[in-house]
């Protein structure tokens, strides 16, 4: 299996476990959780060779840890940037001082009105890296990078989670505790 075919197969697995469900066939459970068989199945049928073996290779080499399965390994799911309604129990947790998040020029102006917020997402996702945020936004325009004070907006009252990717969510970051770098 060429490295290339597992990246491809890594990318309709999120699309299915983060988004739509609903194109293999399969339903979510409110934990995000999908049964293996009938996710594999699915799979299949819209002409992807998939099989548990695969699944784990996927799970186990994402660099981003976006997958997991249950202790048994008949349930996955994805474990951050759903926009499917999930609850992926994670609890609070005290972020750093300062956070990041990547974004495009073109949306600066509704970012410096409104804030950050989540869109099409669940969360708003900050990182305390930023090297990543610019390689991840780099293919769809020039990236600007704004630093979150996310001490004050802890201190304030948010509510901060931990992904076990290492991401930070939040659900929303008002224009107050932002800043462009």
């Amino acid at each position: 299996m060429s490295p290339e075919y597992l990246k491809n197969l890594s990318k309709f697995l999120s699309l299915v476990l983060r988004h739509e469900p609903e194109v293999v066939g399969i339903k979510l459970d409110q934990n995000g959780w999908a049964d293996v068989d009938a996710l594999i199945e699915g799979a299949i049928d819209k002409g992807r060779d998939m099989d548990l073996t695969i699944l784990e290779m996927i799970v186990l080499t994402d660099e981003k840890q976006r997958y997991a399965f249950n202790e048994d390994k008949t349930k996955i799911r994805a474990t951050q940037g759903h926009s499917v309604k999930v609850d992926l129990e994670l609890e609070p947790a005290k972020p750093p001082k300062i956070l990041y998040h990547g974004t495009l020029d073109r949306l600066m102006e509704r970012i410096m009105l409104k804030g950050l917020e989540p869109r099409d997402r669940n969360h708003v996702y900050l990182s305390e890296d930023t090297a990543a945020l610019i390689d991840e936004n780099e293919r769809s325009g020039e990236t600007i990078v704004l630093k979150i004070f996310a001490g004050a907006m802890y201190r304030d009252g948010f509510h901060f989670y931990q992904t076990p990717g290492g991401e930070w969510i939040t659900d929303k970051v008002p224009n107050r505790y932002l800043d462009i770098i």
